[in-house]
């Protein structure tokens, strides 16, 4: 995970407007020929690590006309994009090389271990050149975020 410059902290949430006019941008990017079951996985996991570390994306809770509480959704929407395993490793790169934006990452060894110690081992273990990605999750500024994705097409 790399992180720059408190991304979504600086940028207040701005909940009127469509997602489309949102300061932000925040994607999901998923290699496409992994199983339904690990997509959903790697996009669930490092929504919850995009979470964690911007609060910020979050809107507030709202209740139904009920009175049930629903929690917060981000503001910005999130977009699910599919790529090769190529192109999710370049992205990355180039990602991680802008100070305004945001990355999470799912390697390989975060989906294949099922003890999370055994999977830091395997981490560190493994050059970073090495590495093969499953996901990848950007938060930024959204002119930016959308020419690193340029035209990837959305997941199927």
């Amino acid at each position: 995970m790399t992180a720059h410059n408190d991304t979504a902290q600086h940028h207040i949430p701005r909940t009127g407007l469509s997602t489309r006019e949102a300061p932000l941008k925040w994607v999901v990017v998923i290699d496409a020929d992994l199983p339904a079951g690990r997509a959903v996985n790697a996009a669930a996991c490092m929504a919850a690590a995009v979470g964690r570390a911007l609060p910020g994306l979050l809107g507030g809770d709202g209740r139904d006309a009920s009175g049930h509480l629903h929690p917060g959704l981000p503001w910005a929407g999130c977009s699910v994009l599919a790529a090769d395993t190529a192109t999710l490793h370049a992205l990355r790169e180039k990602a991680a090389a802008k100070e305004d934006v945001f990355v999470v990452d799912m390697p390989e060894p975060a989906q294949t271990s099922r003890i999370y110690d055994e999977y830091l081992g395997l981490l560190a273990g493994t050059k970073h050149e090495d590495l093969t990605y499953h996901a990848v999750a950007l938060v930024g500024p959204r002119n930016r975020i959308g020419k690193l994705v340029g035209k990837l097409p959305l997941l199927r």
